[in-house]
């Protein structure tokens, strides 16, 4: 099975007790619109963290006869966000949380590369850059 072309891998890391976050809810999305004052982003896809607090797998959920791997095609300029649903794993934790969800927004110049996101995160902190 191949990979999408964006990945939450390898550390969505509770930096606060050094272990991984498993369970944690994540979101792909698109920017649709940027006019007016607000921007419009949709949903290309929804994963959550595996034990390793890892999502490898973000594809929307393919029909009988297609491969997910067709259905997200990145594009030279345009912006994507991931969202990351932290509160909830906080919470089970019986820790409160600053950022209930994070969002990262980052600009694809090249679609034919892959995009890894980490994340490191405390209750009231958190970090982001691009792996490989």
């Amino acid at each position: 099975m191949s990979k999408s072309p964006v990945t939450c891998h390898g550390e969505f890391l509770d930096s606060s007790i050094g272990k991984p976050a498993a369970g944690v809810p994540v979101q792909l999305q698109q920017l649709r619109s940027a006019d007016g004052p607000a921007s419009t982003f949709e949903t290309l896809a929804d994963g959550v963290t595996d034990y390793d607090g890892r999502c490898m797998q973000l594809y929307p959920e393919a029909a009988p006869g297609q491969k997910r791997e067709d259905l997200i095609k990145l594009q030279a300029g345009r912006l994507y966000k991931v969202v990351f649903k932290t509160k909830d794993y906080f919470e089970s934790t019986g820790r409160k949380c600053f950022y209930p969800w994070v969002e990262i927004t980052f600009e694809v110049p090249n679609p034919t590369e892959h995009y890894h996101i980490p994340l490191l995160i405390s209750p009231y902190s958190y970090t982001t850059y691009r792996g490989s």
